[in-house]
């Protein structure tokens, strides 16, 4: 969902984290939000970064989400180069399993703030933007109150389920 309308910017800092950082933009699809995805890496092509951000807010982006994992600069570089809220989503693997990517991302300086999710968290970061964007947008927002009703709808009919199965909630019987 890419467009002259796009109102999130997704970077990713290497085609393989694409399919997890995907989910961001399906999420955001549901909601009707516009974005668009591409690849940047704070190390390998800064320049690219330099310019996506200085782009940005020209074109009506909003938000943006950064994914990246080992090093993680990615959140980072992109907030310090805008004045645009900032969500970095720290990418699962590496030696230490996507902690490294974490403290990158949430260990940041003062006044140079990034929104962190959880380590793969790409689906939440699209919450949040769309979240940040429903503080302007009252429909966006209630499109977000529908999709945390559908949540809680569907743990409500799981426990019904549960509780009406022979493994259900009910204490284990007293055998003698």
């Amino acid at each position: 969902m890419t467009g002259a309308s796009v109102r999130v910017g997704i970077l990713v800092g290497s085609d393989s984290d694409l399919p997890l950082m995907q989910e961001a933009g399906r999420l955001l699809a549901e909601f009707g939000v516009p974005y668009e995805l591409t690849i940047a890496s704070a190390h390998r092509s800064p320049d690219r970064v330099e310019r996506y951000v200085a782009e940005a807010e020209g074109r009506g982006i909003h938000v943006l989400i950064a994914g990246a994992g080992a090093a993680a600069h990615l959140a980072g570089v992109v907030a310090a180069r805008t004045a645009l809220p900032v969500i970095g989503v720290p990418l699962p693997g590496g030696a230490l399993g996507g902690m490294d990517a974490l403290l990158s991302t949430v260990q940041m300086p003062s006044g140079v703030p990034v929104a962190c999710v959880a380590i793969g968290g790409a689906r939440n970061a699209a919450l949040l933007a769309a979240q940040i964007l429903g503080v302007g947008d009252p429909a966006l927002r209630e499109r977000v109150r529908a999709y945390k009703a559908k949540l809680a709808a569907q743990v409500e009919e799981k426990a019904a389920r549960l509780a009406s199965s022979e493994a259900g909630m009910a204490p284990p019987r007293e055998t003698r």
